[in-house]
């Protein structure tokens, strides 16, 4: 039976219809109103002589509010929580005997997000009907659903097509199937401090991909998603290596901030801005969006310099030779620079021919004068047609070929491609699935040119359509690629089997590439993930029921769960929606046996065959050298 506070706070509230969803109260917003004290709301609450007097007290002239107070009425009282807030409170888990609702002695150790487990991988994901889990874990059992995962289905292929293989080399070029923050929390077993560059294309969070949750829980969500990959992604990284992240405005800001905080401020290199468009979108409201931010972090910036980029045509047109110079053509370049020593600041030097060159006020000498003195008896030096205007040095293009040049911070889509060109260069290679949102392999050349040399190690966790991979296989690069989106059988796999073949798209004739190399593929063992599968795609309560039946005895549940109440009470109650009691379920299984655990790997359970045993042997290098049986 409700109280009287209950029954006048619905009428009130009634009147204020953003705080409804239907008939549902939405008690967090109202919450959150009260805790910025909205004023509209505050108005109307205190206004009630009732809630004034139960929720303030009055200190000389000035009435306090009991924030607190009002807001543990909402958070606690039974009638504020839906039918499906009260199910998930009872669903079965206890502690000694009792619900957790109703144990005082439970404590919430380690609050964790488990963003660290789903939550849409890639832009492509708009459709996929995936529960987004946002669990509390206690630190232990995260240590057991991030430790190594058995990889099963293992294939090699090269120029001479599939072939099985139960062993893995140190320089063999790896794709995973599975979710990839557990995917590279199992790579840091081989692989950290090794690889050299990453570059990665996460999901933009821009409601047109798979984070579809109201705007506050979104963004905490996603930044939590991000975080737990950009942590794991840094330890991978090598002292002298870079993460390249392409991301849009919606979220760049927030995400400069957060990656901040994890490779530290000092380590941030620069925002790239790419052109991604040629064309103006006449029909927005507000301004185009031509550009996406590439945000560049070093692990540890003094370690690390950019190789330059190569010259190009246009650069080198500058050059003349209008003396005729033996060394050849040459640009005219300031004896001076905008730093220096003060005794350089002082300084003067007359040439053979008479003319003395000063410094201008606020700059330096760029030379000394026994390297002035050089360069004049070498005909170095530029005087004007006249042989009176102020010196300058002749920079000698011969000189500067093998040094390239700086890379900008600003790519026009002349220079490394656009969205268009992505989609044409994926269509050119007749693969069976479509993408949407591949990028440009010249974009992934440019990156990869300045990031990395030959032999080192290339890693993408949002492998997509595989650009990264073809483009670092293509330039000599050993490559990680990690997705979890069935896709990854139409487009990503066949893309790099036509890589391996020889395939002449994208950059392949600039690098002259003619095909080669080789790629091991394998996926997470998976084992409670077939069964969340199978939950996502039920679409009645019969079929849900049914599932739960027959899978009680084969999937791992929370210990805690009482199992019968699950099926007798909570999947037969008329209360919940489908999807309220598919969730439920989802709930109760135990996450940390989503995939197969290394150390579980003899477990005769899963029936591991001998070669899958041996690879993975070889991959997570036991070190005793004997197969498992």
């Amino acid at each position: 039976m409700k109280t009287t506070i209950e029954n006048r706070l619905i009428t009130l509230l009634k009147s204020l219809p953003d705080y409804w969803d239907n008939d549902q109260l939405n008690k967090p917003k109202v919450i959150e109103a009260i805790i910025n004290y909205d004023e509209q709301l505050m108005k109307l609450i205190l206004a009630d002589e009732l809630i004034q007097s139960t929720y303030s007290i009055k200190v000389g002239d000035a009435l306090i509010f009991k924030q607190q107070e009002f807001i543990d009425f909402f958070r606690y009282k039974d009638y504020w929580d839906n039918s499906y807030t009260r199910f998930s409170n009872e669903i079965g888990l206890t502690s000694e005997g009792k619900y957790l609702k109703y144990n005082s002695d439970v404590v919430i150790d380690f609050p964790f997000k488990d963003t660290v487990l789903e939550g849409g991988m890639t832009k492509e994901d708009v459709q996929k009907n995936e529960a987004f889990y946002h669990n509390v874990i206690a630190k232990e059992e995260i240590d057991i659903m991030l430790s190594p995962k058995v990889l099963t289905n293992i294939k090699k292929y090269d120029v001479n097509g599939e072939h099985k293989v139960d062993k893995f080399n140190e320089n063999d070029n790896l794709i995973i199937k599975g979710n990839n923050l557990i995917a590279l929390h199992s790579l840091k077993e081989r692989y950290t401090g090794k690889v050299k560059l990453i570059y990665i294309d996460p999901p933009y969070n821009t409601g047109g991909d798979s984070f579809k949750y109201n705007d506050r829980f979104n963004h905490s969500s996603w930044l939590t998603f991000m975080k737990n990959r950009l942590e794991v992604a840094k330890d991978l990284l090598t002292n002298d290596g870079t993460i390249w992240i392409n991301i849009d405005d919606d979220e760049s800001h927030y995400l400069k901030v957060l990656t901040d905080g994890i490779f530290g401020r000092s380590n941030f290199i620069n925002n790239v801005i790419w052109e991604k468009k040629y064309t103006i979108a006449n029909d927005v409201k507000w301004l185009s969006d031509n550009h996406d931010h590439i945000l560049v972090y070093a692990k540890n910036k003094e370690l690390w310099r950019p190789n330059p980029l190569p010259r190009t045509a246009e650069m080198n047109s500058a050059y003349k030779n209008p003396d005729n110079h033996p060394k050849g053509v040459w640009k005219a370049t300031p004896l001076h620079a905008k730093s220096g020593s003060e005794s350089s600041a002082q300084f003067s030097y007359t040439f053979k021919n008479g003319v003395t060159f000063v410094p201008p006020n606020g700059t330096y000498s760029r030379y000394s004068k026994d390297t002035l003195k050089r360069m004049d008896e070498n005909n170095e030096i530029w005087f004007g047609k006249d042989g009176k205007a102020i010196p300058s040095r002749k920079t000698f293009l011969s000189e500067l070929k093998n040094q390239g040049t700086p890379a900008k911070t600003i790519w026009r889509f002349e220079e490394v491609g656009h969205n268009h060109e992505a989609r044409e260069e994926i269509k050119a290679l007749n693969l069976e699935g479509g993408f949407d949102t591949p990028k440009p392999e010249r974009l992934l050349q440019r990156i990869i040119h300045l990031g990395s040399n030959p032999g080192d190690i290339v890693l993408d966790f949002f492998m997509g359509s595989a650009t990264t991979q073809a483009v670092a296989l293509k330039m000599g690069r050993q490559f990680i690629g990690i997705e979890q989106m069935d896709y990854i059988h139409e487009v990503s796999v066949p893309r790099l089997k036509k890589v391996v073949e020889g395939e002449q798209g994208g950059v392949s004739k600039k690098v002259d590439w003619l095909g080669g190399g080789s790629f091991v593929y394998g996926e997470l063992l998976e084992y409670n993930q077939i069964f969340v599968k199978e939950i996502n795609s039920v679409l009645n309560e019969v079929t849900l029921i049914e599932l739960v039946n027959n899978i009680k005895d084969r999937a791992f549940f929370n210990y805690k769960v009482e199992l019968e109440k699950l099926l007798n009470e909570v999947l037969l109650s008329e209360e919940l929606s489908i999807e309220e009691k598919k969730k439920l379920v989802l709930e109760s299984l135990d996450h940390n046996q989503n995939y197969v655990a290394f150390s579980e790997i003899d477990d005769a359970l899963y029936e591991i065959p001998k070669e899958t045993k041996s690879f993975n042997d070889s991959f997570y290098n036991n070190e005793t050298g004997v197969v498992n049986e």
